[in-house]
């Protein structure tokens, strides 16, 4: 068993392979520790740009963070990125593939703090409302006027606001790399667990991206859906590049 398990993880590409490895351990050390693991997210997770906790750095670490409280937010990014990775990092090639995982990585941060600049003041304004029974006109307008006048207890909860925006996890990259499957095989079946016929990748990709801008416009949950999309639009401009050059299937690097 020992030696099955070692040739299993010996036969991931490598690049997949420290991916998923790093993930992991990271998760382990949130969930193992917890206080040390709410300091991962803070630290590590990617903050919106206008919030004192935000990091440059933060939008390539994010994607090593994921939900300490449940297994199952990396279990399945990493299977995930184990199944359509390992296929990719083969035909293009490890540099080529590194390189495809964090542009969409990172081009789903970048979407994300967009997202938050439009929406913060809304969001914020909505949960103020709800909190204190007040209709979301009236609450707009003790925010404005306590902003423009600069009072220290309208600054302070606009500032905790913004550093509870936080965005964990490597399901931008991921969803960047389901849409590279779905355009190297477009045809390939796949399967859902609900659903006992096969749908070609590529209208399950389709079905995928209306599914996230839905849910992202009606703000379903605390998923960053947009990110989502985020990572799938970057994963789209550099393979449109790549057709372009001739290079989509492999051969030279750029």
């Amino acid at each position: 068993m020992s030696n099955r398990f070692t040739n299993f993880v010996e036969a991931i590409p490598p690049v997949t392979r420290n991916l998923i490895i790093i993930n992991l351990l990271v998760w382990l050390a949130e969930a193992l520790f917890p206080r040390f693991g709410s300091l991962i997210v803070d630290h590590l997770g990617l903050h919106y740009v206008g919030a004192s906790h935000f990091n440059p750095v933060q939008i390539i670490t994010y994607l090593f963070v994921h939900d300490p409280g449940s297994p199952w937010h990396v279990l399945f990014n990493m299977f995930t990125l184990w199944m359509f990775g390992s296929i990719l990092e083969r035909i293009w090639g490890s540099k080529r593939y590194f390189l495809f995982y964090f542009v969409c990585g990172v081009g789903a941060a970048f979407i994300q703090e967009i997202v938050w600049a439009f929406t913060w003041m809304g969001d914020y304004v909505d949960v103020i409302a709800r909190m204190n029974g007040l209709t979301s006109d009236t609450v707009r307008t003790i925010i404005d006027n306590g902003l423009d006048h600069g009072d220290p207890e309208t600054l302070s909860g606009v500032a905790r606001f913004k550093n509870m925006l936080v965005t964990i996890g490597a399901s931008g990259a991921v969803f960047g790399i389901i849409l590279g499957f779905a355009m190297l095989f477009p045809d390939r079946p796949m399967y859902l667990m609900f659903i006992p016929y096969p749908i070609k990748a590529k209208y399950m990709m389709i079905g995928y991206g209306i599914l996230e801008f839905f849910l992202g416009v009606a703000e379903v949950g605390m998923v960053a859906h947009f990110a989502h999309l985020g990572g799938m639009l970057f994963g789209l401009i550099i393979i449109l590049y790549w057709k372009k050059k001739g290079t989509f299937t492999g051969g030279r690097f750029y």
